[in-house]
């Protein structure tokens, strides 16, 4: 079932924010933090899938869990109008977590995670080649904080 425009409410913004914070939390779990039924968390998650509102669930680890990971957050401008063509070609290469569109001086932002410096050379030089791409700016992740 195809459903146009769908538009998600408050109770649906509310569940949303629940699994961000527990994305295994149980329907029983959910209906009682938000004060409904059970079946009317289930019929809300399903829609929320059907209609691709919620893609999928994932797992969030501690910052430090992987602290040996080498991350970076990559500027990258792209030439005329090739964006939609690097936007495929980065989003295949695996070491890239997120992508972001955005504005100024830079059309992409890339959130990228390697296991060491080598890789992320790999990665570096993996990106500069990718027809389209104009110039790249990274700076590599020291903490958070």
């Amino acid at each position: 079932m195809h459903i146009a425009k769908f538009i998600p409410d408050e109770l649906d913004r509310r569940i949303i924010s629940h699994l961000r914070v527990d994305g295994r939390a149980s329907l029983a779990k959910l209906a009682e933090a938000l004060g409904v039924a059970r079946g009317t968390v289930q019929n809300r998650l399903d829609r929320l899938i059907e209609t691709g509102t919620l893609l999928g669930f994932t797992v969030r680890v501690r910052e430090d869990y992987e602290e040996q990971a080498i991350r970076a957050v990559m500027l990258v401008e792209v030439i005329g109008k090739s964006t939609t063509q690097v936007i495929k070609r980065l989003r295949g290469i695996a070491e890239i977590r997120t992508l972001h569109t955005t504005n100024g001086n830079w059309d992409l932002v890339a959130d990228i995670q390697v296991a060491n410096l080598s890789e992320f050379d790999r990665i570096l030089r993996e990106v500069r080649m990718i027809d389209g791409v104009a110039n790249s700016e990274t700076s590599l992740l020291l903490s958070t904080v």
